[in-house]
């Protein structure tokens, strides 16, 4: 990590994969019976925008607490946070990891 990265903001992409029941969302068609994924963007981009860990994997585990703890009804979440850019000849770096609730 250069130093300069600690003070201009870093571009990152991020992929989530969210695990949920989704029958009964699937069955109404009723937004109230799914995931709001507006709201789970907007939270999402507020928290990177803030954060300042120096590692992606932080920065990846850090977003799947926040969606494990906001939003209840997600059993599981898979988080890819890129990095494009970050290594010479490489289009991107790029670290992914999953996080369940415990049964």
């Amino acid at each position: 990590m250069h130093e300069w990265e600690r003070v201009q903001p870093q571009e990152v992409r991020i992929a989530l994969t969210i695990e949920l029941d989704l029958s009964a969302a699937a069955a109404s068609d009723d937004l109230e019976d799914s995931l709001d994924y507006r709201a789970l963007t907007k939270a999402v981009i507020a928290h990177v925008e803030g954060s300042h860990f120096k590692l992606l994997e932080a920065l990846a585990a850090s977003i799947a607490d926040l969606v494990l703890d906001s939003y209840p009804r997600v059993d599981a979440v898979t988080v890819r946070v890129d990095k494009p850019g970050a290594l010479r000849h490489a289009r991107t770096v790029a670290v992914e990891l999953h996080r369940s609730r415990e049964p």
